[in-house]
């Protein structure tokens, strides 16, 4: 193995969180004739998936964030796309290819889906940058736990992405030092074909695991990294339970000002994505020269020891951690809710039997356009037209396709020509909101919209484009996946 020119450590960070948020005591007031201890948990609100949304869309959301940060071209080198994520839309079809379509990564670049638990990221992390290959990396961790009804992990839980680029020259964050171990000790698991994970006692979990065998672990770290625990500026432990990481810091004997935000009344617990939630938070604010730990804990115990570099003043992503909770909008349906997670199953009528069968043939053939929404341009006229169609669409230029130049619309700058609103339609959040889409280049797309808010855009309204499912073939259990305008500004839409 040759050595990496210069150090190998994170080099980018970004975070995306569903723009759906629904208030805690929504959903305690729903539960309130069966389960009114929830009302002592009411208290902030979480994050949920739209229909449309699942841990593929939301990898690519975090991960277009971590990649806005680097020059143009960027993608290009990337060499390798790993997806961490317990809640696979796919459990036989690579998520991390679907991911790496849409952000229109090299065709050379290797992808890998690894089932998680919630030390996964930490696990990952600290094998990339302990052994590091010298290529530039994209790690990704995405999750939407569910939960049954009524349960605190429902009221508890939430969803999110994050996504960290790995490599050398710009690098924000360096490894000290790492610690692992294992041990078949049981907090939660969830068997296979299962929807809902099934917890254990949180007093074991956290006396016997938390302040055993994780204490252990980030202690062996922190002296494999001659870091006396008083010196740490950020300790990182994502953990559903609340007062747990606050008793692990005491333990260790880390200042208590080290301890990071949970998250928690933002957004929710994010299971095995949490941790990067976390520690992209923490990167968002740190300045160069301190300390971090992250630690992770699932069937044993993981830490690691990052040391921040004058680089990270300079990598912000667009939006980050904070950015992307500041988009939320809160509302009080509960029902949308559970439709939206699968614990609430609406009656659609005979609007909802329509069948859906993609044709894969046809998909691959097309994929160049449609997985990275690639228009073409006209070397002749300029003009810019999507889907690019045999012949240029400019009357009196009509130039062959052969003649169009890719030319990416994910990015551009957009707003709505005209829209609709379509109750008549089969649409699992209606009604359907669909119009014309002006880009900034010229281009005009009929699209979907998506988090518009039941009133609807208006005309001149920003836009921006994000990944999202297209549909889902629910006889045959394929999802397709397209891309879908939303508001761009914060403040618009629900």
């Amino acid at each position: 193995m040759t050595t990496p020119p210069g150090p190998y450590g994170i080099t980018g960070y970004g975070a995306y969180v569903p723009r759906r948020r629904i208030a805690r005591a929504t959903i305690a007031a729903a539960h309130r004739w069966m389960a009114p201890g929830l009302k002592a948990q009411a208290a902030g609100q979480r994050a949920h998936c739209s229909w449309d949304e699942d841990s593929v869309t939301m990898a690519v959301e975090a991960a277009r964030d971590a990649l806005a940060s680097h020059p143009p071209g960027f993608v290009q080198g990337l060499r390798s796309l790993t997806l961490l994520t317990a809640t696979p839309p796919c459990a036989e079809l690579q998520n991390g290819a679907i991911a790496a379509d849409a952000l229109a990564l090299p065709a050379t670049a290797r992808t890998l889906d690894l089932a998680a638990s919630h030390r996964a990221l930490c696990a990952t992390l600290d094998a990339a940058l302990e052994v590091p290959s010298g290529a530039p990396a994209l790690l990704i961790a995405s999750d939407r736990p569910r939960a049954k009804p009524a349960s605190t992990q429902e009221i508890g839980q939430g969803a999110g992405a994050a996504a960290f680029t790995l490599g050398t020259g710009r690098v924000i964050a360096e490894r000290l030092a790492g610690a692992s171990c294992h041990a078949m000790f049981v907090d939660h698991f969830r068997a296979e074909g299962s929807a809902f994970d099934y917890w254990w006692e949180e007093r074991w979990i956290r006396d016997e695991g938390y302040l055993g065998l994780l204490v252990e672990t980030v202690s062996r770290a922190l002296a494999d990294a001659q870091v006396v625990a008083a010196s740490v500026d950020h300790f990182i432990l994502p953990t559903p339970f609340k007062g747990a990481a606050a008793a692990v810091a005491r333990k260790l004997g880390l200042r208590p000002e080290a301890e990071s935000p949970t998250l928690a009344d933002q957004c929710g617990f994010a299971g095995p994505a949490h941790a990067g939630l976390m520690l992209a938070e923490v990167l968002g604010r740190a300045q160069p020269g301190q300390v971090i730990v992250l630690a992770g804990f699932g069937q044993g115990a993981d830490a690691l020891v990052l040391r921040t570099t004058e680089a990270i003043t300079g990598a912000r992503p667009p939006l980050g951690v904070a950015g992307t909770l500041a988009q939320g909008m809160v509302h009080d349906a509960y029902l949308r809710m559970a439709s939206f997670e699968g614990s609430f199953a609406p009656d659609w009528g005979m609007r909802g039997e329509k069948a859906v069968k993609t044709a894969h043939t046809e998909q691959h053939r097309s994929s160049a356009q449609l997985a990275g929404f690639v228009a073409g341009r006209c070397a002749a006229c300029g003009t810019v037209q999507f889907p690019q169609l045999p012949y240029c669409l400019t009357p009196g230029c009509n130039a062959p396709r052969a003649q169009f130049t890719p030319h990416a619309l994910v990015d551009e700058p957009a707003q709505v020509l005209t829209y609709t609103a379509d109750w008549a339609t089969f649409h699992l959040a209606p009604p359907l909101h669909v119009g014309f889409i002006q880009f900034e280049s010229g281009a005009r797309v009929l699209m979907e919209m998506a988090d518009v808010g039941p009133d609807g855009p208006e005309v001149g309204l920003a836009m921006r484009v994000v990944c999202r499912i297209k549909d889902v073939d629910r006889t045959r259990g394929y999802t397709r996946y397209f891309w879908k305008a939303t508001p761009a500004d914060s403040s618009t839409g629900a």
